[in-house]
């Protein structure tokens, strides 16, 4: 099994997509707090390059999930600094493997338009998502300059898929299920390589909205939502 260092695992995502990716992965799981759970972790912070390294020792590849949003001082920190000390360690270790994790950067151009394909990132002048398009940016350098497989991948909302029937409530833009996160993790980390070493995928798992496109998300990692959500949402006509 692939040995994947997992960075946030004690986060407000990865704890719901760590029991889909186990039966497939040898999980370093680290973090600077405890696990909800209670799940065994290395005591990490991002933020300290040394423990960056030290963590990644022996490992074949690198999840990042760390982020924070309010603290101005620590969003800087974590979302920048954090995915520099994760490009450099890989580079210093000879990891060929990142995946990295960020918000979509285009509903805010493009919230009125239809069928948005691969258009620039537009981060705004939001602080948070500044401190993460910055992150985008350093991972693209590293992974061209040597040579690291690195997917980013972009979302709005995560969420559990619903259970019954959606109501005063739109598709959310951008919204990815637990599942669907699960299935692109794992293709990320299996792709065999993605043009220019640095691809960044905004991914959701509503195929009929028509607003935000997967195509080259599938065209290069073979992702597509593995199941309707969309029907929840249905209305009866």
């Amino acid at each position: 099994m692939k040995k994947v260092l997992l960075l946030g695992a004690s986060g407000l995502i990865a704890p719901h997509i760590i029991p889909g990716l186990e039966p497939h992965y040898d999980l370093r799981l680290a973090d600077i707090k405890p696990h909800p759970d209670g799940v065994p972790t290395v005591p990490v912070d991002v933020t300290v390059y040394e423990q960056v390294l030290e963590a990644a020792r022996g490992v074949e590849a690198i999840m990042n999930f760390t982020v924070n949003r309010p603290d101005p001082v620590l969003s800087f920190q974590v979302n920048t600094l954090g995915a520099y000390h994760v490009m450099k360690a890989a580079a210093e270790l000879g990891i060929k493997k990142v995946l990295h994790t960020g918000p979509e950067l285009i509903i805010g151009d493009y919230r009125h338009d239809f069928d948005v394909g691969d258009v620039p990132q537009r981060p705004g002048t939001g602080y948070y998502g500044i401190t993460k398009y910055l992150s985008m940016e350093i991972c693209k350098v590293y992974a061209r300059a040597y040579g690291i497989q690195t997917v980013c991948l972009q979302f709005n909302h995560l969420g559990a898929k619903p259970t019954g029937q959606v109501t005063g409530q739109a598709l959310p833009p951008c919204m990815i299920v637990w599942e669907d996160l699960v299935n692109a993790c794992r293709l990320s980390l299996e792709v065999a390589s993605v043009p220019e070493n640095f691809q960044g995928f905004n991914l959701h798992s509503f195929l009929p909205q028509g607003k935000y496109a997967l195509e080259r998300a599938k065209r290069l990692l073979g992702y597509e939502p593995l199941a309707p959500v969309e029907n929840y949402f249905r209305r009866p006509t």
